[in-house]
């Protein structure tokens, strides 16, 4: 994987991201492929999970939010994205995440970790 095939990637996520329904995600991910939305957090594995968390994360394509995203490092077939994400709201919000993503030869996605950040995000297990 080179930094311009992770930006594109990023692209057609976004892309994805803002189009109604989830057809595009099986030109992004491997049928296979697992999709973990915190490091934490129990992977979704397979387009049908993957589809079901997205239909369950946002709320359409009309959803109004901007994105940035800067390649951080590409090793291999695997890069570390920095993205920040506004959403309009109401309530307004803003997210700072790394993403962990995996990609096979065809481009698609095998693996895919987002590591999601947010203003008055507890750092420590107790609250702090």
């Amino acid at each position: 994987m080179t930094r311009d095939d992770l930006r594109r990637w990023i692209a057609d996520y976004e892309r994805a991201w803002r189009t109604a329904g989830t057809e595009p995600l099986g030109a992004l991910f491997a049928p296979g492929a697992s999709y973990s939305p915190g490091p934490y957090e129990p992977a979704h594995v397979g387009l049908d999970q993957i589809a079901a968390h997205w239909e369950a994360e946002r709320e359409g394509p009309d959803e109004p939010f901007a994105m940035d995203a800067a390649v951080v490092v590409v090793e291999g077939d695997t890069g570390v994205v920095r993205v920040e994400v506004h959403y309009d709201g109401p309530p307004a919000q803003d997210y700072r995440d790394l993403w962990i993503v995996t990609l096979a030869g065809d481009g698609r996605c095998t693996a895919f970790e987002e590591w999601p950040f947010w203003p008055e995000q507890p750092l420590a297990a107790d609250g702090r």
